[in-house]
This record gives C-alpha cells, sequence and structure tokens, in this order.
C-alpha cells in the first residue's frame, strides 16, 4: 500500500521510499525511514496536502510525495501472519503425514520460497508484525538495463536461474521478463528489460525502458557493461547517472577483457561515477555471489562508493542547463517524482517529446519551455550542432577521459578473429552463398534428420490408439478419444522433430552473431524491397514463428519500415504450416516433394517482396531513418544456452497441443460427430449431414472455383486458430466416411497423423466377417485422401497455396493488432485472404491445364 491511500486516523509502518536519490534523500531526513511508524493526522479541505505524525513530529507531504511511500498497515500483516501460520500447520501436517487442509487453501508446489515465510532453508515463518515488516524491506526489486549484446539476459538466466532466450543481436528481448531468487535473507525480484542503446524516446525499447525506471521505480540498477568494449556501452550507463538510481554496473564477459590482455582498474573507476562495479562472466555463472552482496550493500547504504555525480558538459551547456534547472527546481513540487530536476531540464533541451508531454500538466511549462527555446537556440549557435548532438559529445568526452584513468588497451585478437571470419561471410562474392548453403543446410536437416524421429513419434501414436480401441468399449467416449484427440493432436505432434532442428538451427545463428551478419549482407536488397536492413531478421524469424517475428520488429527504428515488415512477416510459411506441406506434398508430390515445399517457400518470399514494394510506392514512399546495426563479435554458444531457447519455443508448441489444438480437434470432432444416427453412422452420408458437414457446404461456393470439396472448406475455417489444426481436421474428417462406405463389413478404418506408418485403428461393430486385408490395416491419412478422390494434384497444389498464404493463425493476428494497430491487422486479414484466393485460383487453373 502507499502512505497516499492512508485514511485520516489510520497508521502504518514505513517498507521503502521509491523515487530518484535527491527526493528519496530529502524525505528520509524528514523521518521517513524503513521501519518507522507513521499516522494521518489530518487532510486538507481538498485532500492534499496531508499532515502525517512520525518520530513525534508533524509533517505535511503533498500526495504526489505521500505516492512514493510504501507502507504496511497492521491489518495487512496481520492477514499476512495468519496466512503463514495456516500455510505453516499445513506444512507440518504435510510432513506428519496428516493434512486436512482444503485443497483451495493448499498452496502450489511451484510457489516461491518466500511466499510461505522462510527466505533461506530452515528458516522459520514470521512470528510478530515487526518479523513482517522485516521480511517485507528485505525484498529488493532490481531492474537489469544494458545495450543488446551486453550478456544482458545471460545475466538474468544467472541470478534468477531462468530460461529467457539470449540472442545475439538487437532486440532478442523485446518484453520485460521477471524472475526472483532467495539470497542471504533477501528476496531479489529482478526484472530483464529490453536492450537499449540509450533512455530517449527515440526506439521502443527506450521508451519502455524509461516508463519502467519512472513508473515501477526499481530499488536498485544492475547495468550490464561489456567489459572489453566499455566507451560504448558507458554511454547507457551515464543517462542512467543522469535520473540518479541506486545503481551497480556489472562488467560482463569480464574473461574476454582479460583474454585481450587488457586492464582496468574497475574500483576507481567506480568511484569516479559514484557507481560500484563488480566483474562477472554471466556465462559460467562467476562473480554473480560478489554482485548480489553489493546489490544488497546498496541497497541497504552501506557502499561508500555511492555518491551522485553531475557529468561535465561543458561551460555552453552547463550554463543553459543551470538556467533552466534552477527555474524548475524551484517549482519542484509541480515535477513528476521519478527523476530530479536536472534530468526534465536536459531533456528538454534536447527536445524529447515524451518528457514534455509529462510535464505539459505543469503550471510553469510555458515558461520552461520559453527557456527552452532560448537556451537551445543559444547552444546550436555557439557549438554549431544541435543539442542532442551537443549533449551525447560531451558524454562521450566525459567516457573517454574518465577510461584514460582506469583502461589500459590490450591486443585484439577477438576483434582479428572476427575480422578473419566476415572477411568471408560478408564478401560480396561469398557472402551470399555461404548464407544460401546454410539456409538450405537448416531445411535439409529439417526434413530429412527429422524423418527419422517422426516415424518413432508416428508408431508411438499408433500404439496408443490401438490400445484404447482395443480397451473402450464402442461408443461415443471411444471415438472421442480415438478419432478426436489422438486423431487429430496425433496428427500434428508426428512433427515436433522437425520443429526442433528448426529452431535449433536459428537459435544457433541468433547466438553466434551470424545472424546480424546475414541482415548486413542482405542490407541492399531489403532496401530495393522497401523494407530496412534489420526487417531481415525478423523475416528469417518467420519461419519459425510469425508471432515473436513480428514483436522483434520493435526493433526497427523506422515506423514505415517496421509496419511493412510487420505486414509481409505471414508470407514467411511458419513452422505451424510444416505439418500440411508434409501432408499433401508428400501425398500428390511424392517424387517432388521437396521442389514443391521450397517452392511454396519461394512464392511466399515473392509475394513479400511485391506487398513491400507497392506498400513503399503507394502507402510510404519516404523512410525516415538510416541502416544502422550493430555487429557484435562472434562468439560460440554454449549448448546449454542453445538447446534451452530451443526447447523453450518446442514447449509453446507442446503447451498448442495440450491447449488450442487439442480443443479445436475436439471440437471438430463434435461437430463432425452429431447430429448421429445409427443408420449413416460412419459414412459418407454422416459426415455431409453433420454440423462441419453443413458448415462446410456453407462455405463450399466460395472455395469450388479453387477445386475444393466442403471438406477441404471445413479444414481451412479450422486452420483459423492454429494452421495444425488442417492436418487435425482432415484427420477427423477422413478417419471413417471415406472408407467405410465402400468397404466391407468388419473392416477396421485406420486414421491419425501424416503419411507415414501412424495409424490408427478402428474397429466397428459389424457382424463376423473375415479378417481385412494387412495393407488395408497400414493406411495412413495420405492414402485415405488419394482414395477418397476428393484432390487432384491441381487442386491439392491450390489447397497449399491458399494454406501458405491465408489470414494467419489468431495469434499472429492479434500480435499484429497490439504492435501496428488493429487497422492493420484487419487489413492484413483480408488482403492475405483475398490475395490467398486469387493466386490458388491462378495456380489450379494453370495446373489443371497439366
Amino acid at each position: 500500500m502507499r502512505l497516499s491511500e492512508l485514511k485520516t486516523g489510520e497508521s502504518a509502518t514505513i517498507v521503502k521510499v521509491m523515487g530518484h536519490g535527491g527526493f528519496r534523500r530529502r524525505i528520509m531526513e524528514m523521518g521517513f525511514v524503513r521501519g518507522q511508524r507513521v499516522e494521518v493526522i489530518l487532510n486538507a479541505p481538498l485532500k492534499d496536502p496531508i499532515e502525517y505524525k512520525i518520530m513525534g513530529y508533524d509533517i505535511s507531504l503533498r500526495r504526489s510525495e505521500a505516492d512514493m511511500v510504501v507502507v504496511l498497515t497492521d491489518s495487512e500483516a496481520g492477514e499476512y501472519l495468519a496466512r503463514r501460520e495456516h500455510r505453516h500447520h499445513h506444512h507440518h501436517h504435510l510432513q506428519s503425514g496428516v493434512c486436512e487442509c482444503p485443497a483451495s487453501e493448499t498452496p502450489s508446489p511451484d510457489a516461491p520460497a518466500a511466499e510461505f515465510g522462510a527466505t533461506e532453508p530452515g528458516e522459520a515463518c514470521c512470528a510478530s508484525i515487526d518479523e513482517v515488516v522485516a521480511r517485507h524491506t528485505r525484498t529488493i526489486y532490481v531492474a537489469l538495463v544494458g545495450n543488446p549484446n551486453s550478456g544482458k539476459t545471460s545475466l538474468f538466466n544467472a541470478i534468477s536461474g531462468g530460461h529467457e532466450h539470449v540472442g545475439n543481436y538487437s532486440g532478442v528481448t523485446v518484453g520485460a521478463k521477471i524472475g526472483n531468487r532467495i539470497y542471504r535473507g533477501y528476496r531479489f525480484e529482478v526484472t530483464d528489460l529490453p536492450g537499449t542503446y540509450a533512455l530517449s524516446a527515440y526506439t521502443p525499447e527506450e521508451r519502455y525502458v524509461r516508463n519502467h525506471l519512472a513508473t515501477k521505480t526499481p530499488d536498485v540498477v544492475i547495468n550490464s557493461v561489456v567489459a572489453s568494449n566499455l566507451e560504448r556501452n558507458l554511454y547507457l550507463t551515464t543517462e542512467l547517472i543522469d535520473i540518479n538510481p541506486r545503481m551497480v554496473v556489472a562488467l560482463n564477459m569480464f574473461d574476454e577483457l582479460n583474454d585481450s590482455g587488457a586492464k582496468l582498474d574497475y574500483d576507481n573507476l567506480g568511484r569516479m561515477l559514484g557507481v560500484p562495479m563488480v566483474p562477472v562472466e554471466a556465462r559460467n555463472n562467476r562473480g554473480i555471489e560478489a554482485l548480489l552482496d553489493t546489490v544488497i550493500d546498496v541497497y541497504e547504504n552501506r557502499d561508500e562508493r555511492v555518491r551522485h555525480i553531475h557529468i561535465n558538459m561543458g561551460p555552453v551547456i552547463d550554463e543553459s542547463l543551470r538556467k533552466l534547472n534552477s527555474d524548475m527546481g524551484a517549482f519542484r513540487d509541480e515535477l513528476p517524482k521519478a527523476f530530479p530536476p536536472r534530468y526534465y531540464a536536459m531533456k528538454m533541451l534536447e527536445g524529447d517529446k515524451q518528457a514534455e508531454e509529462s510535464l505539459r500538466n505543469c503550471e510553469r511549462y510555458p515558461a520552461w519551455v520559453e527557456i527552452r527555446d532560448r537556451e537551445a537556440k543559444r547552444i546550436a549557435e555557439a557549438l554549431g550542432e544541435d543539442v542532442e548532438t551537443a549533449f551525447a559529445n560531451q558524454k562521450y568526452g566525459f567516457i573517454q577521459g574518465a577510461l584514460k584513468e582506469t583502461f589500459t588497451p590490450g591486443r585484439r585478437e577477438e576483434v582479428t578473429t572476427t575480422a578473419m571470419i566476415d572477411t568471408f561471410v560478408t564478401h560480396k562474392l561469398w557472402g551470399f552463398p555461404i548464407f544460401f548453403a546454410l539456409m538450405w543446410l537448416m531445411f535439409w536437416c529439417t526434413f530429412s534428420l527429422g524423418a527419422y524421429p517422426q516415424e518413432w513419434i508416428d508408431a508411438l501414436v499408433g500404439w496408443i490408439s490401438t490400445g484404447l480401441d482395443t480397451i473402450l468399449p464402442a461408443g461415443p467416449l471411444r471415438d472421442l478419444l480415438v478419432d478426436g484427440i489422438i486423431g487429430g493432436v496425433g496428427a500434428v505432434i508426428v512433427f515436433l522433430p522437425n520443429i526442433m532442428i528448426l529452431y535449433l538451427f536459428i537459435s544457433f545463428m541468433e547466438d553466434s552473431g551470424y545472424l546480424a551478419r546475414a541482415a548486413f549482407i542482405m542490407d541492399r536488397v531489403m532496401h530495393r524491397i522497401g523494407v530496412h536492413g534489420k526487417s531481415f531478421i525478423p523475416l528469417i524469424m518467420g519461419f519459425g514463428c510469425n508471432v515473436p517475428a513480428i514483436m522483434a520488429c520493435r526493433t526497427i527504428e523506422s515506423r514505415s519500415s517496421r509496419l511493412i515488415t510487420i505486414l509481409i512477416t505471414p508470407f514467411m510459411s511458419c513452422s505451424a504450416r510444416i505439418p500440411i506441406y508434409l501432408l499433401l506434398a508428400g501425398t500428390f508430390f511424392a517424387a517432388n516433394a521437396g521442389m514443391v515445399m521450397l517452392g511454396l517457400y519461394i512464392l511466399g518470399v515473392v509475394l513479400a517482396v511485391i506487398t513491400a514494394r507497392l506498400m513503399r510506392r503507394f502507402l510510404f514512399p519516404v523512410d525516415e531513418t538510416p541502416f544502422v546495426m550493430e555487429l557484435p563479435p562472434y562468439r560460440l554458444p554454449t549448448w546449454k544456452t542453445t538447446l534451452s531457447h530451443m526447447w523453450d519455443k518446442c514447449a509453446q508448441y507442446l503447451k498448442k497441443m495440450g491447449g488450442m489444438i487439442l480443443i479445436a480437434s475436439v471440437v471438430v470432432w463434435f461437430l463432425s460427430y452429431y447430429p448421429r444416427t445409427n443408420a449413416t453412422a460412419g459414412t459418407e452420408a454422416h459426415y455431409e449431414n453433420s454440423y462441419l458437414g453443413q458448415l462446410g457446404k456453407g462455405c463450399e461456393p466460395v472455395f469450388s472455383p479453387l477445386g475444393f470439396n466442403w471438406k477441404a472448406s471445413v479444414a481451412l475455417l479450422s486452420g483459423l486458430p492454429a494452421k495444425e489444426i488442417v492436418v487435425s481436421t482432415l484427420g477427423v474428417l477422413y478417419s471413417e466416411g471415406a472408407m467405410t462406405e465402400a468397404a466391407p463389413a468388419g473392416t477396421e478404418n485406420v486414421i491419425g497423423g501424416a503419411e507415414g506408418p501412424t495409424q490408427i485403428i478402428v474397429a466397428e461393430e459389424r457382424a463376423a466377417a473375415p479378417e481385412p486385408a494387412e495393407d488395408e490395416e497400414m493406411a495412413s491419412l495420405s492414402q485415405r485422401l488419394l482414395a477418397s478422390g476428393d484432390f487432384t494434384t491441381a487442386s491439392a497444389l491450390a489447397f497449399l497455396v491458399f494454406i501458405l498464404l491465408y489470414v494467419p493463425c489468431i495469434a499472429t493476428v492479434v500480435a499484429i493488432g497490439a504492435e501496428a494497430g488493429w487497422k492493420w491487422a484487419a487489413a492484413s486479414v483480408i488482403y492475405n485472404t483475398a490475395l490467398a484466393w486469387l493466386v490458388a485460383w491462378i495456380v489450379y487453373r494453370i495446373a489443371s491445364i497439366f
């Protein structure tokens, strides 16, 4: 609870004071320190200010200031103690083997340890309100801030034991990830913020990080800095110094600095900046405890190195800053409390729109604008450059001066190695062949090596289905389990090995630094298409999954290029479409399945290029920003990191199996199973008259020009939630009907997965009849598709093209709406579907000729 929320007459205990250093120091000097009791005496008639009693004194605070003080009321502490006591008894009963607690009150096994009263193993629960207060004050909220490629996410994983993906190019972390750790009686709540080079309002990452620091006011900021690239990384450190948080610098990858022969007096450098510095090697989990010890000392105000400095901006800028800062300081009560007045003065001089927006409601704002305009003009005339450039030059000058005192350069082995590799992979002659060879290797391994474990999963799914079919009596329940759940989900899960291999390659290229080079060599091509060089990375990621690819577009500074990239990303054939390609291409184009799949990928890229060119020509004729992208040094990623990333993505795929695809499979089965009559059960007529058949027949006039019947129409509609559902829908629709009508009594119908040995055998209750032939029993979904006669080679090819191009899955549409706006999401749905119909119609007509 915040102090401003207390009512007159209520009292509480102070837990912590938030806000920037100067504000926090002033409030604490007034007695608002952790552990002190505070009571509300009265509210002013207009509810502002509020009078409090603390340490025997009556002190007035504005409501905005009181809102920066976190308190714990006696009632909150009592509830906290009651929960701890109940859970303590529950834990004791569990250990003794007797527990009568309601299930709803039983803590989950994966709940944080600190939530249930113990911060260290064996430590007792809180027994008094004072202990509850002490426990709350020992929770440290940490924000992890750093440049892209600074090892920030590796540091997050080392601190919290999390599994956030580590990628060696700008913008892997496009949101905030939260983890926690219990250490020396303190609970660390760590937020991994997006990588950013500064705290301006230029990119979405910068705005996100600055907004988090302003609104969440973390107790300590850990600034991740690449020890071997200090000059560039310390620029963000100077930006953080301006806002005056409690901060610790983690000198990450310190082993690389040592290996280069360079020497850094980090203790002296930290004292010069007023910020403690700790060398760490996040990848090898070294220096983490020393870092956490330093964070605790800074949080408890025990580190003598901590002090706030004002970076010297030179006489011209400092004179202008002094005038604007002094006027703002005189009216500091009007300012937001998150950052100090000097920071707002700097941002106003720079013309920062977001900072100006936060000050617009201040009564003194027009006067500040007048001072800003006058002083900005004076700086530009005196220095011959704009204010923002002048600020950056002064900060880099300050960094260079500090490093001259503390840093001794060594040899540049890593740069030499990187440069040697780059002479080949970015060469104008060899760069493209190397790139296309790696792409070919990735897709070859995905489909060729993935075929072996795919067959094993196929056999396992068939074995489970056969077992259930044998054990369970005939009826709707057996049909639901065998046809709906296993027939639907099993038809999709067999492609997990292909997706694992695809993500393994993408992860390795990201983590090693090669993907950034791919963007570099493709910049000219991307520019001709009409997008930014950085657009290449999200487009490549789109071959894995469109959703993270669209989110990765946040790293593109140019709004027009970002929008174009977001809208063409769905044309990149994601891994969810792979099961459909493997099924239909392997069924109807068995001899040339690989060429058909390659052609689909190329068609998607070609149409993406055409769409981008049209958008650049008619909607966004001007690109706002130049191509600027970091080329990080090559690093060999650890297998733990790469495999962790791969598994994270595959876990999302498996969650789809147990979530959306499972539900969709059951829904499709229900719609295809009912209404059910004994006379038509299991026949073509039954499926045609089912709810699903009626839905498909309603859409059939739209799809019949493409050669699709009602079953194909239903399969396409079922792919709206997730494209994998198309295969499971076909598995359900062709499970019985296509084979039963012509089959003799006593046959066993096989349903289930894609082409291969997967077989889900459904034994119909018939009169005694001869055993079915062995080749009938081994019939797969692909064989049933061929036997049905519903698809010709022309309609199958048109179906594949339509799957490639039509409306993306719901998750992708939501991602487009979140990143670009719902107007653009709606436009994407309409355009993609119309284009899919048109191109599929053309393909069908051409293929029908041959």
